[in-house]
């Protein structure tokens, strides 16, 4: 369902720059905080009128033209987390995440000045260090313009760049990407290959997010991609092994007015089995018909999840340090699939206090297999417990 992330924070992004042209007001590379003078739902349920599509129907994917951009919808992410270890039983995760948001389906005038862009790019880069208890997150901006950012597809491979911050790659169905990012002395420098086929979300890649016509993305996964690479931490290298997830999504409009949320679940288990599934909130905090997932085999082959078929139960929550209440440890089962499962984090505060506020965070997984101990790891991103405006508290 996504970043990673996060539909919310684009849609009110999208219209806090297009309304407000707060964009055009500030310096190319300025990290800035944007947040619209709209309630989180008003944000979701905007119809944007800047000349861009809307998904309304089932699409053949083209691959690997599709690992680049799609400039025609408003709303795009790459988006990548993933679990890494390093000698002596060190411990991260790490999130990724880069969006393309347009302001228009038209590109400046050739006489317009050098600085204007039809798009601008956001970016959240985040590291959990799990000995020293520590999460660090950073969020960036820049415009479409003069080589700061933009996403190119050429010769077959894709990139995505938000200054030093970029997302590299090639191949079709088991894409290999390079991610690399660095901020105040926190870094990573990363190579992933993917070891299972992607998978199409939702119906053949179709993800509808409510009954509202228009109201869905265009959606696929790579769930377990093989990575390896340096994670830096002011000055100190460590070799690093793991695994990653992938998502790539693109829309123009998403939820409806009633839904205010998600809680978001990407897990990879050590039976072979990777699993996804989003709980959309409503309101009335109920979760929404329009929930969904997927079950991926260790063969690639993959089974659709719809609301009845997962039960989320929380076991506990986590205070943060701006006085807001996250679930903070699940009972996740899929009784269709003989899955039992506990899902803790590695730590309690993975708060990304960004332009709008979310907790996304590497999460261990314990339980049982058809009556058989499984193991795992993963993340959860969980959205609009921040207030009903959505932005920093």
């Amino acid at each position: 369902m996504r970043k990673a992330a996060l539909l919310s924070s684009l849609l009110a992004l999208v219209v806090a720059l297009s309304l407000g042209g707060v964009w055009a007001q500030t310096r190319p590379t300025e990290r800035v905080n944007v947040q619209a003078e709209l309630s989180l739902s008003d944000a979701l349920s905007t119809r944007n009128d800047s000349g861009f599509k809307r998904i309304t129907a089932a699409r053949d994917f083209d691959f690997p033209r599709d690992h680049g951009p799609h400039a025609d919808y408003a709303i795009e992410w790459w988006y990548f987390t993933g679990n890494l270890d390093a000698a002596a039983n060190r411990h991260f995760g790490y999130e990724l995440t880069l969006f393309r948001i347009g302001l228009s389906s038209e590109e400046p005038d050739s006489g317009d000045s050098d600085w204007s862009a039809s798009q601008v790019f956001m970016g959240h880069f985040a590291l959990t260090d799990v000995e020293n208890d520590r999460f660090y997150d950073f969020e960036r901006f820049s415009r479409q313009a003069l080589g700061l950012a933009n996403a190119t597809f050429e010769n077959d491979s894709f990139a995505v760049w938000l200054e030093d911050w970029s997302v590299q790659g090639d191949g079709q169905l088991k894409p290999s990407v390079k991610l690399t990012a660095e901020e105040n002395g926190i870094a990573i420098d990363l190579s992933l290959i993917s070891a299972k086929p992607l998978v199409l979300q939702g119906e053949d890649g179709l993800s509808h997010k409510s009954a509202d016509e228009g109201n869905a993305s265009y959606y696929y996964s790579a769930t377990r991609m093989q990575t390896s690479g340096v994670v830096s931490i002011a000055g100190d290298e460590f070799s690093v092994k793991g695994s990653s997830w992938m998502d790539r999504e693109w829309s123009t409009t998403a939820l409806s007015a009633d839904q205010v949320g998600w809680d978001w679940f990407a897990l990879q288990l050590s039976d072979g089995r990777d699993l996804m599934y989003y709980q959309l909130r409503q309101q009335d905090g109920q979760a929404d018909p329009f929930s969904s997932g997927i079950l991926v085999m260790p063969d690639g082959n993959s089974i659709s999840l719809a609301s009845g078929d997962v039960e989320i139960e929380v076991l506990d929550t986590w205070t943060s340090l701006q006085g807001i209440e996250y679930p903070s440890r699940w009972r996740l089962s899929v009784p269709s699939a003989g899955l039992e499962l506990e899902l803790v984090p590695y730590i309690a505060d993975q708060v990304l206090n960004v332009s709008i506020t979310y907790w996304e965070g590497a999460v261990r997984v314990s339980g049982t297999a058809d009556g058989l101990p499984v193991q795992g790891q993963g993340y959860v991103e969980l959205t609009g417990y921040a207030g009903e405006s959505g932005g920093r508290s």
